[in-house]
C-alpha cells in the first residue's frame, strides 16, 4: 500500500515563494505519474500540475504556468511543487496524488492514491 504525505504548506505573502513536498512510502513505488491538485470548500478539485515518474515530463495548469513548477526526486520518492509569486487566489488545500497506469494526468478520478492535503494561504 502506498502512502502519500504532503508538507510545506503555510502562510505566504503575495509575491513570495513556498515549496510543497509529497513523500511516498510503500514497498514499491513506481507510479506512471503524480499530480498536484487543489480544492476550496464547496468547489471541485482542480488540477495544478503533473509529472510522469520515469521521464519527468511535466504539465501545468494555465492558471499557474510560469509561476509554479512541479518536479520529482526518484531517489527520495518525493514530488515537489515550487510556488513562486503566489496570489491570494492560490489559497487552497493542496493535495498530491499518484496514479499507477498511464494516461491523462489532469483528471482526479484517474488517480489511485491521495495525500491528506496541506493548507496554503496567500495573504499579506
Amino acid at each position: 500500500q502506498v502512502q502519500l504525505v504532503e508538507s510545506g504548506g503555510g502562510l505566504v505573502q503575495p509575491g513570495g515563494s513556498l515549496r510543497l513536498s509529497c513523500a511516498a512510502s510503500g514497498r514499491t513505488f513506481t507510479p506512471y505519474g503524480m499530480g498536484w491538485f487543489r480544492q476550496a470548500p464547496g468547489k471541485e478539485r482542480e488540477f495544478v500540475a503533473g509529472i510522469t515518474w520515469t521521464f519527468g515530463s511535466t504539465i501545468h495548469a494555465d492558471s499557474v504556468k510560469g509561476r509554479f513548477t512541479v518536479s520529482r526526486d526518484r531517489a527520495k520518492n518525493t514530488m515537489y511543487l515550487q510556488m513562486n509569486s503566489p496570489k491570494p487566489e492560490d489559497t487552497d488545500v493542496y493535495y498530491c496524488a499518484a496514479r499507477k497506469r498511464s494516461g491523462n494526468l489532469h483528471t482526479p478520478d484517474n488517480y489511485d492514491y491521495w495525500g491528506q492535503g496541506t493548507q496554503v494561504t496567500v495573504s499579506s
